[in-house]
Parts: structure tokens; sequence; C-alpha cells
């Protein structure tokens, strides 16, 4: 289920549910959204910080709640990423949100939240954050495309073949984010679902090293997850070094891990923890091509219908 797409007045709440940021790309972001012709909401706690994070369990949890009980805001942007969600993804309650449902933005720490979306079958946008929308350009692919996603403008992308690919067509529900958090998650309430329909898995990270991405992709592979998805979406691996020891790249090990399975395989989608992170709907119907003159993802296709009150 999609939740509403924005139109000119409506409010944006921004939060901070994980690490501390610089007020400043908060206000930038603010920014961006009102030249969008959009109201913003600042959560009290948003420009907060308590060692590593925005705020207490207690404070961001109760910004988090606020945000996304709130009658009037219709998208929830989360500054940034970095660590804290799993601390307090368990005392949100979401059913006013299941009731009321919102766009919720973010990715890296933020693949919590996009998990539990999943468990209630509502889209959220992996996308850009508070820090990216400051700096840059307005008319910058990610700027632009998050602008047209949030407004209904669903995408479409084409990106260049790949050597590691692997061809075919698939169609799903798209699944995932950040390959750390999923890992983290497995075992939870909040474990990504391959087994009850037909999903599309992305996954992408930073600063991990070689074998700890082979030992997190081998995790899904030994749990069935990568034997039950109809396509793989291989974002960017970035700010690691390669280990020649392991005997293959991270890109490499993780064409290993799907070696045995037929459905395609993308690698190097432009998403992740670099500045062209264009904006993905999680939990949304997906259409994967993968041909030898390059990839296609279409999100403008038959869609489950959008929850409006």
């Amino acid at each position: 289920m999609l939740p509403p797409f924005l139109k000119a007045g409506d409010t944006v709440s921004i939060v901070s549910p994980s690490g501390a940021i610089d007020p400043e790309y908060i206000d930038g972001a603010a920014a961006v959204l009102e030249s969008w012709g959009l109201k913003v909401k600042i959560m009290p706690h948003a420009k907060g910080k308590c060692g590593r994070f925005a705020g207490t369990k207690e404070e961001r949890a109760e910004d988090l709640q606020a945000a996304i009980d709130d009658p009037e805001t219709k998208a929830v942007l989360c500054s940034r990423g970095g660590y804290g969600l799993v601390q307090i993804v368990d005392q949100i309650d979401i059913t006013a949100f299941e009731n009321n449902p919102k766009w919720l933005i973010g990715f890296s720490d933020i693949t919590v939240l996009h998990n539990l979306c999943s468990t209630i079958d509502t889209a959220s946008l992996h996308s850009i954050m508070a820090k990216h929308l400051t700096t840059l350009p307005a008319d910058s692919e990610p700027v632009t495309a998050l602008k047209k996603t949030l407004f209904g403008d669903l995408q479409t992308y084409k990106t260049e073949p790949n050597a590691l690919n692997r061809t075919g067509d698939a169609a799903g529900r798209l699944i995932g984010g950040n390959l750390s958090l999923i890992y983290a998650l497995r075992g939870t309430m909040y474990d990504i679902d391959t087994f009850s329909e037909p999903a599309i898995l992305f996954i992408e990270d930073v600063g991990e090293k070689p074998y700890q991405v082979d030992r997190m992709i081998n995790n899904l592979r030994l749990s069935g997850v990568l034997e039950n998805l109809k396509g793989l979406v291989v974002g960017q691996f970035s700010d690691y070094e390669e280990d020649e020891s392991m005997g293959k790249t991270v890109y490499e090990l993780i064409k290993e891990a799907v070696e045995e399975y037929d459905y395609p395989v993308a690698f190097g989608f432009p998403a992740g923890h670099v500045e062209k992170n264009m904006p993905l709907m999680i939990g949304a119907r997906a259409e994967l091509s993968v041909k030898e003159d390059g990839v296609t993802l279409n999100f403008n296709c038959k869609q489950p219908k959008t929850k409006r009150l």
C-alpha cells in the first residue's frame, strides 16, 4: 500500500531518530521542502545531541511517535542515519500510522523503519536526507527524483550494464536497504520477508570489510532469503578497501552467493552512501529488467492502492 502522495501545502515533519546532526542541515532541508510548497515541522529534539545520538532514547522515540501520529503531517523526513533506531523501534506504537500512513524518508539506519513499514504492508522511501538536500544542487537527480516521487510522479530508472549482471526480468515488492541493518534485524519481528509474496531485494552498505559483507550475504543465503527472491538489486558499497586474501572483490562475493539461482541480478545501482542516491520506494511494486545493454528499474507500474482517509 502506498501512503498518499503530497500536494502543495502539506506538512513534512523532520525528526532525528538516530545520530546527532549539524542543525544547519536540518534548516537547509526545511528550506528546500518549503521551496517545494510544503510546510515543515521540526520536532523538538531533532537538533539535539546526547553523545553520538540526537537525544536520549526517550526523546528520540517521543519525537518519532509524535511525527507519525500527527494528523497534519503527511511525510516524515529523518534527518540522518548513523545508529540508534534499534534502541527505540519497539517502543513505537504504529496503530495510528496504520490508519493514517505517511511517507517515512531516509536510508542507512532508517532501514529499520523501512522494515517496520514492510511488516504492515506500507511503502516508504529509501532516499537522501537532510545533508544532501542541503548540499546538492536543487536540480540534481536525487533531489528532483525525490520531489517527483513524493508528489506522485513515479520513477523509472535506467542504468548502464555491469559485467557482473545476470540478465532476466522480474516483478515483485521491493524490500531491503542497508545490508548491515537487514542482518542486524534477522530473527526479529522486523526481519525482511521473501516468503509470503514475490520480492526483489535491494542492498547497499558503507565501510564494511569484505569478509563482513561475505558473512552477511551468506546469512541470507543459508536462511533461504536469497533462494526465494525474484530479483536482486545491488547498490553502492562504498568507503572500504578490497581484501586480496578473500580472493574476490566485494561485488564478486555477492555474485558468488547467488550463483546457483536464476533470477536477474543488477550490480552498481545508484543508491547508497553516495551523492547520487536515487530514491527507491521500499515496499512498493517494482519491475526489474536486466539486459545486455543496461538495467531498468520501474516503479511507474500498477501499484497497490493508495490509502486515503
